[in-house]
């Protein structure tokens, strides 16, 4: 198979394999949900999030280099993989393996602090997954991961069923958790086998050089994580579990939504770095730009659809005890938006290594957030938390575009965001005026999302907005 093909088959595949994980991944959060109830799904919320923190400060920009590294030196492939291994290990056992205990440090009630305990092994197997995902990212072999996350998916499912026939409670939707965490670990390792040797190496040069090269993305992923998740745990230090129930099933949705911005951004990464070790910025430029545009194209629906279908969708998921979190879905849908167009231009600072750069950028919106979210949430509790992750995705969005301008004289047009801005509010109207039997049943949200979705992508064709060779210029036929 040509290097062309290459990349449309493992395109394809990382898309069908992430329709299902998701697919599987949103029924077990139903389950959840149906099963805890509000306070009980803010509690799991609460310790998902807190685990977060210290996986993410754990990740010391690894996830990202994995991918750079081996690009450019394939070499030394075995060695990298190795010593990356290796780094990450050891992070994942400190950083994440100091959560049980800084738990106990917070009035929290005896349940999350269990559960912290338990699932601090989930968000270690997690991040031991992503040096192994580099190497399928490099190899172009994606459909490992997406038969990992499909089949841990399945495992999650059993291990949520066996807990509620068994009454198990929290404590047993985390130990699924981590159940399934372990699964996806071992199936990752089992497929890397095949293209690499995995195994630690203690490398203590080699690990000083990885750590110059990550050191900004580590940073930056910090400060990141303050107004990524600072919100849900801010929540949690100052309302109820309910309160946090409510915002966590608003925020699931989010969470999986945005998952694919990432996944996209994985396949675009390679391509850019590419053509900017060449020198060739025309074609970088070409890539960038169609990248935007196709995030533009899939996410501006996203938020339109949302403003009037966002009760339903809740119910449809997360069940009628959670119908309020409609409401602040709306609001935080809109992140959506900023982190689908943010996205590719954070991955394209990455590919001209200019990480460094753009590490003020990162620590103004982490600090401003974190103000905003301390006056904010005491007064307006979740709809305050929601709009600074509205503002601090969209302000770090409007940064990076700019440093992006300003570094490498890169200017987007916004044509096609224009025409699906237009396509979107013409879908918008259809969902306005559509017959109130559709509004009050699963069938009829799921004739409404086909009947918005087919409106919108006629008015796309209309409109001219795509061309073929676009996609070819993505899938690297061009």
């Amino acid at each position: 198979m040509n290097l062309p093909r290459k990349i449309l088959h493992n395109t394809l595949i990382q898309v069908i394999g992430k329709i299902a994980s998701t697919g599987l991944n949103l029924f077990a959060f139903a389950l959840i949900t149906r099963e805890l109830g509000r306070g009980g799904f803010g509690e799991y919320t609460t310790v998902i999030t807190f685990l977060s923190f210290f996986a993410i400060i754990a990740d010391l920009g690894l996830t990202l280099v994995t991918v750079q590294m081996i690009n450019s030196q394939p070499d030394k492939e075995d060695s990298l993989l190795a010593n990356l291994f290796g780094l990450r290990l050891v992070s994942a056992l400190i950083f994440i393996g100091l959560a049980p205990s800084i738990v106990f440090l917070f009035d929290y009630s005896d349940g999350v602090k269990i559960g912290v305990l338990i699932a601090a092994a989930s968000f270690i197997f997690t991040a031991l997954n992503q040096i192994m995902i580099g190497l399928f990212q490099s190899r172009l072999k994606m459909d490992r991961v997406a038969w990992a996350e499909t089949l841990s998916r399945f495992i999650l499912i059993i291990g949520v069923i066996i807990s509620i026939k068994q009454n198990w409670g929290l404590n047993g939707m985390l130990v699924a958790t981590s159940a399934a965490s372990l699964v996806s670990f071992l199936l990752h390792f089992f497929f890397a086998r095949r293209f690499a040797r995995i195994r630690p190496r203690f490398d203590w040069p080699e690990w000083r050089r990885i750590i110059h090269l990550s050191w900004p993305l580590a940073v930056t992923i910090a400060f990141n994580l303050i107004y990524l998740r600072a919100d849900t745990l801010i929540l949690s230090f100052l309302k109820s579990p309910e309160t946090v129930g409510l915002y966590g099933a608003a925020y699931k949705i989010i969470d999986v939504l945005s998952s694919l911005p990432f996944m996209f951004a994985g396949i675009v990464l390679p391509l850019l770095t590419a053509a900017w070790v060449k020198q060739d910025r025309e074609r970088f430029n070409k890539i960038l730009q169609k990248s935007f545009d196709i995030m533009a194209i899939a996410s501006i629906p996203i938020v339109i659809g949302t403003q009037f279908l966002a009760k339903e969708i809740i119910i449809l998921i997360a069940g009628p005890e959670f119908a309020d979190a409609g409401l602040i879905l709306q609001v935080l849908i809109i992140a959506v938006g900023a982190i689908f167009l943010g996205n590719v231009l954070a991955h394209a600072i990455i590919a001209i290594e200019a990480q460094k750069k753009v590490i003020g950028l990162y620590i103004f919106t982490g600090i401003s957030s974190l103000l905003a979210y301390f006056l904010l949430i005491p007064h307006f509790s979740y709809f305050g938390a929601a709009a600074v992750t509205v503002y601090s995705e969209s302000i770090i969005t409007l940064l990076i575009s700019f440093f992006i301008y300003r570094q490498i004289k890169f200017k987007l047009n916004f044509s096609s965001l224009k025409k699906a801005l237009i396509a979107s509010l013409i879908m918008g109207a259809g969902l306005w005026i559509r017959p109130d039997n559709l509004r009050s049943s699963s069938l009829g949200l799921l004739i409404s999302l086909l009947t918005a979705g087919l409106i919108y992508f006629f008015c796309l064709y209309i409109f001219k907005t795509f061309k073929q060779s676009d996609i070819d210029l993505i899938t690297n036929k061009t």
